[in-house]
């Protein structure tokens, strides 16, 4: 097959589709600590002497589940995941303090020192992916292969589009919730109007963001409808670390030198097998970013899948993302 041709995956029937793999429990975890203010809490999934790979979450703000070890064969890689800094298990939480792009790279090198790795597979969806091919950009030689999943490069449209104006226009009913806590007055520039929000003293302003601004994403994420959150998004200091992350990297346009910083970088990957998986409807990150990351990378897999938004568990993007793991195995 030509890679620089995308595969289209149309609808089929649940039976023609594969699911994730059985469910496992880590067979090791613990807390790293990162020279800093931070420790990073980690877990080994799969098989001891399976083909190393990393999951990288999205959000930014987010945090690892079960649900993320079951897209791999458990008899055949070695799975590693981590709560990026200030996310789930990692201490301290909900800090925005040295928690940047650039020390959640630095973060994954430590890891993989160790964890005595030598290179692996990265695995990541939304943020996760962005997260992905940063950290590949810098240490290409450490990346066996990239499975990406709602690509997002993170750019000032991308931003624009879901935080300011573009999905408003599909979803009016779930924006006016998202802009409720927002004065007319500052709706000219959501993201500072959140960040100020996200970041003051006062916790019920916050506990009242955070809210508005989690349920945005929840209320666009799949074509199934609304998602309900997993029960610890229902907690007010998970729901605040998710937003004033996710917030405090995109005030600050994810930390990179420029615009555009990914495509303009990325020669530096092109001989890393990759493979894209991008949902046709996905209105989180919309498929333009995937389509601009195939043609500065034609080497890579892309496939769109027709009946998917962007979460990773609808079907569709299941059944790729899950073929995409088995094919690496056979680098």
């Amino acid at each position: 097959m030509d890679r620089s041709t995308p595969t289209l995956s149309a609808p089929m029937s649940a039976a023609g589709r594969r699911g994730l793999y059985v469910e496992t429990e880590p067979f090791a975890s613990g807390w790293l600590p990162m020279g800093g203010l931070h420790e990073v809490y980690y877990e080994e999934c799969g098989s001891r002497t399976g083909q190393p790979a990393l999951v990288l979450h999205g959000g930014p703000g987010g945090a690892i589940n079960p649900t993320m070890r079951r897209f791999f064969d458990p008899s055949r890689w070695r799975v590693v995941l981590f709560d990026q800094r200030g996310c789930g298990r990692s201490r301290p939480n909900a800090s925005l303090e040295d928690n940047t792009t650039w020390d959640l790279v630095d973060d994954i090198e430590r890891l993989r020192r160790h964890l005595k790795i030598e290179k692996w597979a990265v695995f990541g969806g939304s943020w996760g992916s962005t997260l992905a091919l940063a950290y590949a950009i810098r240490h290409p030689e450490r990346v066996s292969a990239l499975i990406l999943r709602g690509v997002f490069l993170l750019t000032q449209r991308e931003l624009d589009w879901f935080y300011q104006d573009g999905a408003s226009m599909l979803f009016p009913d779930a924006w006016e919730r998202f802009i409720a806590p927002i004065p007319p007055a500052e709706r000219g520039d959501l993201l500072k109007a959140y960040h100020a929000r996200l970041t003051g003293a006062d916790r019920r302003v916050q506990a009242q963001a955070a809210a508005a601004w989690s349920q945005w994403e929840g209320d666009t994420l799949s074509l199934r409808g609304p998602q309900a959150r997993p029960a610890k998004f229902n907690e007010v200091d998970f729901a605040i670390a998710f937003a004033r992350i996710e917030c405090h990297f995109f005030v600050n346009r994810g930390f990179f030198p420029e615009d555009g910083w990914i495509l303009k970088n990325i020669k530096a990957i092109r001989s890393i097998p990759g493979w894209v998986v991008q949902g046709r409807f996905d209105v989180v990150t919309p498929m333009e970013s995937a389509w601009t990351l195939k043609k500065a990378w034609p080497e890579a897999r892309f496939e769109i899948i027709w009946d998917a938004g962007h979460a990773s568990t609808e079907p569709g993007i299941v059944d790729a993302l899950v073929r995409a793991t088995d094919q690496a195995l056979t680098l």
